[in-house]
């Protein structure tokens, strides 16, 4: 299920660009707001606690990677800039 993603989350840590992407695979049709490439460590738990209550949904850090259960790449993405990082949306 986790085809060609294995090389993004390397690439992003390296470039300091957070990816954003929209994943429905291996979730029984329910789709999922993935963020590559923020900060790892204790600074990701408190910025995934503000993005999910940002968001109004539940989510997990996996492997460095936040989670957030819906389609939030357009509000993330905002909000995100808006803290002066650089974001693209990536993937479908």
């Amino acid at each position: 299920s986790g085809r060609g993603q294995s090389a993004a989350p390397a690439a992003a840590q390296k470039d300091g660009v957070i990816r954003i992407f929209r994943q429905r695979g291996g979730r029984n049709g329910k789709v999922v707001t993935v963020v590559h490439g923020l900060l790892p460590g204790a600074a990701l738990v408190t910025l995934a606690a503000e993005l999910k209550r940002l968001c109004g949904a539940g989510g997990t850090v996996k492997d460095g990677v936040l989670e957030i259960q819906g389609d939030h790449r357009e509000r993330l993405a905002a909000h995100l800039r808006a803290r002066g990082h650089t974001v693209k949306l990536a993937g479908g």
